[in-house]
């Protein structure tokens, strides 16, 4: 199975990607949890940048399409075809909301991706209101960086949602305790 886990930053994310991969590994799965932008040579430019300084747009599109193409070809394809459960922390539903966000035609980032990233089995698109999201960037110790900024949240977060109505998508409201919301996902899970 691929499961990836989506929303605007401050959503809990990670804390939940994680949480999801131990439940599943101690039901005896093999599970490989990735992120995005990867640890790789594309994914490192990207992270630099959002404290370094962002790359042009055009420059910033590419090098996540890069960076992607290389998850699907050395870890995400291998890992399915072995049938191993994937679970990822990002992927191109994130390019289409943040770089939808710059002004790139969502649709159009959908269409060059699916081109050869495949589609997950369960898109989970964790749901926060911007102002919290933007209070829990804070507290978890962060200063907010240019991805960050509440009118940009704002337009990613509206992009996530449009994503509601796909048959593998599944709209997780994040504002309860963490608990609740691994709760929601395991309930999410296909049978």
């Amino acid at each position: 199975m691929f499961i990836v886990i989506e929303g605007i930053d401050g959503t809990g994310k990670t804390t939940q990607a994680k949480r999801l991969a131990e439940h599943l590994t101690s039901q005896g799965k093999t599970v490989i949890l990735s992120h995005e932008p990867t640890d790789g040579p594309w994914g490192t430019l990207l992270r630099n940048s959002a404290s370094t300084g962002r790359l042009s747009p055009e420059q910033e599109l590419e090098t996540f399409l890069k960076d992607r193409r290389q998850h699907v070809t050395e870890k995400i394809a291998p890992a399915l075809a072995a049938g191993h459960t994937v679970i990822l922390d990002r992927y191109y539903f994130s390019t289409m909301a943040y770089q939808g966000a710059r002004g790139f035609d969502p649709q159009e980032i959908r269409r060059k991706n699916e081109a050869f990233a495949p589609v997950p089995d369960l898109l989970l698109i964790m749901d926060l209101d911007v102002d919290t999201a933007i209070s829990r960037i804070g507290v978890r110790g962060d200063t907010a960086n240019e991805f960050e900024q509440r009118a940009n949240l704002a337009r990613c977060r509206e992009i996530f949602l449009s994503l509601k109505d796909e048959p593998f998508a599944k709209v997780i409201p994040t504002d309860s305790d963490p608990d609740e919301v691994s709760r929601k996902i395991l309930e999410a899970l296909p049978a």
